[in-house]
């Protein structure tokens, strides 16, 4: 049995918690402001923002530790604060805590996001290749993420692809309504992970002998967005999306056209109970 943190326990966080102490693990949930018991596991009050306020909630002697926070918007605040605020200084902050510590955690895990690539040409990718972020926000995950790799503590980081599964339907809910559009042009690839497979991945890791500093976490199929969109209409029974005008952009275009490899991931011996986008998606429809 090991003593387990996990410091953000929201949509993945929560599943992760439940599956911990399924498996006989003493579990804690640190939250912002818990509105709602667990019958898991018990559920911490504490800002990562706040060192001070961490020193006084953290448990004695735990043997991992899971960052998987997730940014919150302030009234008058930029996307850009929030993600520097949970990602950079609270991961920044929960390490000082445990290295205050006498007893160290044996692992710290940061859970990172595959917007850390900035390719977009529908290459592929893995945990060795280049890492030059579009975004401000990846700039912030990947600062995070060396933060970890630097300290003395060890660490892996688990980078997830887009998280869909149960009331995350913007994507069906696009489709059913019509108001889905397929782009023109060269195939724009995404990669995406059930939140269930996520908080598996995770916990996979956490009872894994020695992982990697840096896994993967997406599921076994990148997709062209035409191929996903095109697949929910069939199982929707709708019509397929049109073809967007130039001045239209698609729901999925948010992120750089990339293919992610999980091999690193699947050698561990991990097993998807969602291996691609067809049984997720089909599973929530």
């Amino acid at each position: 049995m090991a003593r387990v943190l996990i410091a953000g326990c929201g949509y993945v966080g929560s599943v992760l918690g439940q599956g911990l102490a399924a498996s006989g693990h003493a579990v804690w949930g640190l939250r912002r402001s818990p509105s709602k018991e667990s019958d898991a596991f018990r559920l911490l009050c504490g800002d990562l923002t706040k060192v001070e306020a961490l020193r006084d909630v953290l448990p004695e002697e735990l043997d991992f530790v899971v960052h998987a926070a997730s940014p919150r918007l302030a009234a008058g605040g930029s996307v850009e604060e929030a993600y520097r605020a949970v990602y950079l200084d609270g991961l920044s902050n929960l390490l000082r805590v445990l290295l205050e510590r006498e007893h160290r955690p044996r692992r710290v895990f940061f859970v990172s996001s595959t917007s850390v690539y900035g390719q977009k040409r529908g290459e592929w990718v893995d945990e060795d290749s280049p890492t030059h972020p579009a975004r401000k926000t990846g700039d912030i995950l990947l600062l995070a993420e060396r933060l970890l790799e630097a300290s003395d503590l060890p660490g892996t980081t688990l980078r997830l692809g887009g998280i869909y599964g149960p009331g995350r339907t913007r994507l069906i809910d696009s489709v059913r309504s019509g108001r889905a559009v397929v782009a023109t042009g060269a195939p724009h690839y995404t990669n995406r992970i059930h939140r269930d497979d996520a908080a598996r991945a995770l916990q996979h890791l956490i009872e894994f002998e020695n992982p990697a500093p840096v896994c993967l976490g997406v599921d076994c199929e990148p997709a062209a967005e035409q191929e996903v969109l095109r697949f929910l209409a069939d199982r929707l029974a709708v019509e397929p999306p049109r073809r967007a005008a130039p001045d239209e952009s698609s729901p999925m275009r948010r992120a750089g056209s990339k293919r992610c490899r999980n091999r690193r991931l699947l050698e561990t011996g991990f097993e998807f109970t969602y291996p691609s986008y067809r049984e997720g998606y089909a599973s929530m429809i």
